[in-house]
């Protein structure tokens, strides 16, 4: 194993972790692709020489430190780890319970932390490794009806944010991945938790916005093989971006996020700048 990049992918079971594991594979690097039901994972994948297949649940320290140990026994080693495992509890906040939002949390926030904290040591032993997070433009800018996975998502672009100098010394690298709209299983019952209306002032919307997001399923514009593709180029070069934004709605995002930090920075700039005690002037 000295002349392949080895990637250890969760959620490799569904949606866009098959897509990524198959561009990696196809790229010809070994993969580690992992997930709850190996054998879901083995159905969507099928066997190949470079490919192994690990059970995983994102939320189980032991789990991960299982998996890690796994790859490097099988591989020696792990090059870049992709954070692709979540889900996705819709709803409005008031309509989502304690539980459910926590839920939230632990899965699309800890659960990347708790894997990345398993695979932090060999890469810093190999002086070397790439970090890729799938965030969202859920995780840019926030919108009614996914305050809880935008809480996660925001989580996880500070986290990332902060850990990249922490790690930059050892040789390892990160990348935020923010996809906007592609045909994944996101939006279908496997991968999302509808709310079921429970408050009056909420109901309606609640019911509509369901309608209307479940209607878009299985229709949404991206291509995950398109940026599975784009995921593993990005990954060769010596400096991947800290953030990519996948998908023209992704940019979009990004710059009205943008318009809208200038002009809040701006705003009240006079009152902003004049807190000062009197004697830092």
């Amino acid at each position: 194993m000295t002349n392949k990049t080895v990637w250890f992918v969760t959620g490799a079971g569904r949606g866009m972790g098959v897509d990524i594991v198959k561009a990696a594979l196809a790229a010809g690097h070994a993969v580690v692709a992992t997930g709850r039901n190996t054998d879901g994972v083995v159905s969507a994948l099928g066997k190949a020489d470079d490919l192994l297949v690990v059970k995983l649940d994102i939320t189980r320290p032991q789990d991960a430190q299982a998996a890690v140990a796994a790859a490097v026994n099988r591989f020696g080693r792990i090059d870049v780890l992709v954070n692709n495992a979540g889900n996705f509890y819709a709803g409005f906040f008031e309509e989502l319970s304690p539980e459910d939002f926590r839920a939230q949390i632990e899965t699309n926030l800890f659960g990347p932390v708790i894997v990345t904290r398993a695979v932090l040591p060999i890469m810093r032993a190999q002086r070397r490794g790439l970090i890729v997070t799938i965030s969202s433009t859920g995780g840019i800018s926030g919108q009614a009806f996914v305050s809880a996975y935008s809480a996660a998502k925001f989580g996880v672009e500070g986290w990332i944010e902060s850990l990249t100098p922490e790690v930059a010394p050892f040789g390892i690298r990160t990348m935020l991945v923010e996809p906007g709209f592609f045909r994944t299983e996101l939006l279908t019952d496997d991968s999302t938790k509808w709310p079921i209306p429970s408050i009056d002032d909420y109901a309606e919307q609640t019911r509509k916005t369901v309608t209307a997001w479940k209607g878009m399923s299985g229709l949404q514009g991206g291509d995950p093989a398109k940026l599975a593709r784009g995921l593993v180029q990005l990954a060769s070069q010596a400096e991947p971006p800290l953030r990519w934004p996948a998908g023209a709605d992704a940019i979009e995002t990004f710059e009205e996020k943008s318009r809208e930090l200038h002009a809040q920075a701006n705003a009240y700039r006079a009152l902003s700048s004049s807190l000062a005690h009197d004697d830092a002037k």
